[in-house]
Formats: structure tokens, C-alpha cells, sequence
């Protein structure tokens, strides 16, 4: 394993650390302080049900190849094994509201986890999943049950009050700001959402003679700061060059403009889901024409995509 590899496997669970510690206080707090509306129930069942899922995945997978699963080696060995399903669990749970069901949050956890297996595209000699998991777990859930819905906004600071509720969207901006800087590089690609939501913002508003501040008003929600820090920038799924993730953070926001102009609901969700499945697409297609002309993608660009 060469240095780069090793550094760049490093900074990878660097993040993840990160990211695990802080949806993690993030929901403790939720339920305990800022006035989160689900139940114990669906964190909890959210957690057996990714860590089950990803286990069991690695198990068949590691079987079929004979060769050892990679959360064999001891307690350290299986905590950084279960870091990414352990975020996307408390993701998904987090961030719909299934009422007192607990159904749909094992539907969607199963399905974030079950998305990497199956999702995937030829990148070099190997295959990435493409697709955001709690981001398409969350897609999944909303499209098959009509009674569920995204966890209203509100309840991120419901209980909270006066300086409490600039400080703690602050506190979220500040951290996610540092771990896509210093971990998983992708200030470009928040850097081109946060344009191309204001952007279409401002021309819909133009459009239908609308306030622009009605447009623009999401962007205040800790909902929004959530899904701008910790969702449209997951680095397995998206682009590596700073071009290519301003690129499809525009692509982002221009795909909820389409939804939003065909008045469908949870556009977050839906236009992170099309634009990746997309970006998936495009690596079918740039796989086979490499293949056709005999031309190989450099390693180190394949192994620069790790897995979340």
C-alpha cells in the first residue's frame, strides 16, 4: 500500500469519525433538548437495522470472493467497519417522520445500505456505488408511502429559543464547513449548491413576480444547513475535481427548480437522487467508451472515490 493510499484511507476515516460523532450528538441532543419529534424507537431501530443490513452484505459478499470480511479483527477493526452505516442509520432516521411506525424507518435504512451493493459503476478496475444511501433510502420511503413525510423543519430547534436558535445553525455551519474542508474537500461542490439554489431562486421568483425572500427563505432552515453540510456532499457519491463538484452542485439545484416548477414535493431529496443516478449513468457510459478504446483510468483516480 503506497503512501497516498495510506494517507488518503486516513483522511477518509478522519471523516467519517467526524461525521459519526457529530449526527450522533446531533440526534442525542435532538431528543433530549432541541425537539425532536420521533420517538426513541426510531433511532434505535434505525441502528440495528444498518448495522444488521451492512453485515450481512459484507458476510455474502465476502464469502462469494473467499476472502475475509472486512469487520473481522477486532472491536476497532468493527467500529470503523460500521461507521458509514452508522451514519446513514441516524440519517435516515432522523430526517422522515414515520409517526409512532417503525416499518418505513427499517424499509429505508435497509434500502440506504442495500443501494451500495447494488447501485454500483466501473470506475478503473473496480465499482463505486453512485448513489447517496440515506439520501435514496429517504427518496424510496417517500415515493411508497404517502403518510410518510420529511421530518418538519421546525423540529430542529423546537424547543429551543432566542440566541439558541441562531447559535446552534451557526455551531452546524462552522463544523460542516471545517470537515468538508479538511476531510472530504468538497467546499466546491457546497460552494456550487448554495449559488445555484440562490440563483434559481431568484429567477423563479422573477418568472412568477414572487418575492424573492419567499424563494430564498429555505435556505435559512437547520434543515437546509443539514442537507447543504452532511447530504449533497457525501465524497463516495459525488465528483472529485472542483469543477465537477461545482458542476453537479448546480445540477443539484437546477433539479429542484424542475421540481419545485412541477409542484412536487420534497425536492431536496428527489433532485439529489436523479442528479446521482445520472452522474451514475455517466460512468457506465465513460466505463464503456474507456473500454471500447483501450484506454485505462488511472488507478489513483479509482481509488480516490472511497466508500462512505
Amino acid at each position: 500500500m503506497t503512501n497516498d493510499i495510506m494517507l488518503e484511507k486516513a483522511k477518509r476515516l478522519g471523516g467519517l469519525r467526524r461525521f459519526a460523532i457529530a449526527i450522533t450528538v446531533f440526534n442525542i441532543l435532538g431528543h433530549t433538548v432541541f425537539g425532536f419529534e420521533q420517538s426513541w424507537a426510531q433511532p434505535v431501530v434505525a441502528l440495528i437495522t444498518a448495522y444488521a443490513v451492512e453485515i450481512l452484505l459484507e458476510s455474502i459478499d465476502a464469502w462469494a470472493v473467499g476472502r475475509r470480511p472486512n469487520f473481522i479483527g477486532g472491536p476497532m477493526r468493527m467500529v470503523e467497519f460500521l461507521l458509514s452505516a452508522h451514519i446513514t442509520g441516524l440519517a435516515v432516521g432522523m430526517l422522515i417522520y414515520t409517526n409512532d411506525r417503525l416499518w418505513p424507518t427499517v424499509l429505508g435504512v435497509a434500502v440506504a445500505i442495500g443501494s451500495k451493493a447494488i447501485f454500483r459503476a466501473p470506475v478503473g478496475s473496480r465499482s463505486c456505488h453512485f448513489l447517496n444511501p440515506s439520501n435514496f433510502g429517504i427518496t424510496v420511503v417517500l415515493l411508497l408511502f404517502p403518510s410518510v413525510g420529511a421530518a418538519p423543519p421546525y423540529h430542529f430547534t423546537e424547543d429551543l429559543g432566542g440566541a439558541g436558535d441562531w447559535i446552534l445553525p451557526g455551531l452546524i455551519v462552522v463544523s460542516g464547513t471545517f470537515i468538508n474542508w479538511r476531510f472530504t474537500g468538497k467546499l466546491p461542490l457546497v460552494a456550487g449548491w448554495l449559488g445555484g439554489f440562490a440563483l434559481q431562486g431568484v429567477i423563479r421568483s422573477v418568472i412568477f413576480d414572487t418575492p424573492v425572500i419567499a424563494s430564498l427563505l429555505p435556505m435559512t432552515g437547520l434543515a437546509f444547513i443539514l442537507y447543504t453540510y452532511y447530504m449533497v456532499t457525501d465524497p463516495a457519491t459525488t465528483p472529485n475535481g472542483k469543477t465537477a463538484q461545482f458542476a453537479f452542485g448546480g445540477a443539484v439545484a437546477a433539479a429542484y427548480a424542475l421540481l419545485m416548477l412541477s409542484h412536487v414535493v420534497f425536492g431536496l431529496f428527489f433532485a439529489l437522487t436523479i442528479v446521482s443516478a445520472i452522474r451514475g449513468l455517466g460512468l457506465y457510459i465513460q466505463a464503456a467508451l474507456t473500454q471500447r478504446s483501450g484506454v485505462e483510468i488511472p488507478s489513483q483516480a479509482a481509488a480516490s472515490i472511497s466508500q462512505r
